[in-house]
């Protein structure tokens, strides 16, 4: 049993809680609040003067699909020979090894949400995974939580550069569609061999990996930076009846609200760095407040390795500087990302009975240059101590 005590605590569950006291049993939160009933027993981490959080939750990212520090050998996120591949995978390409995972869990990031990136209309599955563990499999929060799509000059580029479609904004949509229309029919055609076997089609592993769509249990992730791109996403699972999530959603501010009324969550980022490409052009720390007083719900996203992934308290400062409130911009690293990902039921804030994941830091790291990670605790395991900070 571990006990933090005398700490700031954002629980993002409700009011922060001053000098509060953290009870964790068994990797889980078995209790959160003051003057608990704290066992004699229990492995007790003085707190004060720091901020406890909930672990960051990274919404999109690809931690573990192209390591660090390694060229076309640690490249795995992009299968960029045809554009149409729902049957791949993130887990199965992830390296837990890799240095991206320690500096996570050194800034603080329990929670990612990686997968394949965005060269193929369709790219395969996310996952929601711990940043700490050897085993992939042992990590898995949710498998799978989405399934990537992308529009744009991504897919444009690659294809273009095959001489092969696509290699325009029509022949994206053409062939998500075309995919989605046999994925219907063979959703159709799966629940009507139940009452008559004989129309039971072959196996497809293509169109059954988008069963998961089909049937509304995941969303599709759209990689979309330009307006009239998160237009075509949304215009596409508005006609199939599907869910979806705006990832990137760089001009989001230029159509806020006919986003308001579409009501779906934006995955926002990566805006620190250059506009690297044209879709970029417009590309603002803006974009999360407009968003958040439009009423969206919104998530910060390092997009990792594009960001190094123990920034996103960086990237959700550069929001509040730019008018996110301060509150919102925690939220947009914690319980936001959790809850737009469907797993807040173990991970995103500090409530009993959640997975006890959370991060302890000497400043607050959305506001100060010179914070630092104290502490990280996942699964109740006390993974990463600065020894400078905390004793």
């Amino acid at each position: 049993m571990i006990v933090i005590k005398n700490g700031y605590i954002k629980t993002m569950a409700g009011k922060d809680i001053e000098n509060g006291q953290i009870i964790i049993e068994e990797g889980k939160i078995k209790a959160v609040g003051k003057d608990l009933d704290i066992p004699a027993d229990a492995e007790v981490i003085d707190a004060d003067g720091l901020i406890v959080s909930p672990g960051f939750v990274d919404g999109h990212c690809h931690i573990g699909m192209w390591e660090e520090g390694i060229g076309f050998e640690g490249s795995d996120g992009n299968e960029d020979t045809e554009p149409i591949t729902p049957q791949l995978r993130a887990i199965d390409a992830i390296n837990p090894m890799d240095q991206s995972f320690t500096d996570a869990i050194e800034g603080g990031v329990t929670t990612a949400i990686t997968g394949p990136g965005s060269a193929n209309v369709i790219g395969g599955t996310f996952l929601a995974m711990k940043t700490y563990g050897k085993r992939v499999d042992d990590m898995v929060i949710k498998d799978p939580v989405a399934m990537k799509i992308a529009f744009g000059e991504n897919p444009k580029r690659v294809y273009d550069e095959q001489h092969k479609s696509p290699v325009t904004r029509m022949a994206i949509a053409a062939l998500l569609r075309e995919t989605l229309y046999e994925a219907k029919e063979y959703k159709e055609d799966l629940d009507a061999s139940i009452e008559d076997p004989d129309k039971k089609p072959d196996f497809d592993l293509k169109l059954d990996a988008l069963l998961p769509v089909m049937r509304k249990e995941i969303p599709l992730k759209a990689h979309a930076h330009r307006a009239d791109d998160i237009f075509t996403a949304l215009r596409i699972a508005k006609e199939f009846d599907l869910d979806i999530t705006l990832d990137h959603c760089t001009e989001g501010h230029l159509i806020a609200e006919e986003l308001k009324e579409a009501g779906k969550s934006c995955f926002i980022g990566p805006t620190f760095g250059s506009r690297t490409k044209y879709e970029l052009k417009n590309k603002s720390f803006e974009t999360p407040k407009v968003l958040y007083d439009s009423g969206i719900k919104i998530a910060i996203i390092t997009d990792s390795n594009v960001i190094p992934i123990q920034h996103i308290p960086m990237c959700a400062g550069m929001a509040v500087k730019a008018g996110l409130p301060e509150e919102e911009g925690w939220k947009s690293i914690t319980i936001n990302p959790a809850e737009i990902t469907g797993i807040a039921d173990r991970v995103g804030s500090i409530e009993a009975g959640k997975d006890a994941d959370i991060a302890i830091f000497k400043g607050n790291p959305l506001l100060d240059v010179d914070y630092e990670t104290a502490m990280t605790i996942i699964g109740g395991r006390i993974v990463y101590k600065n020894k400078k900070v905390i004793a």
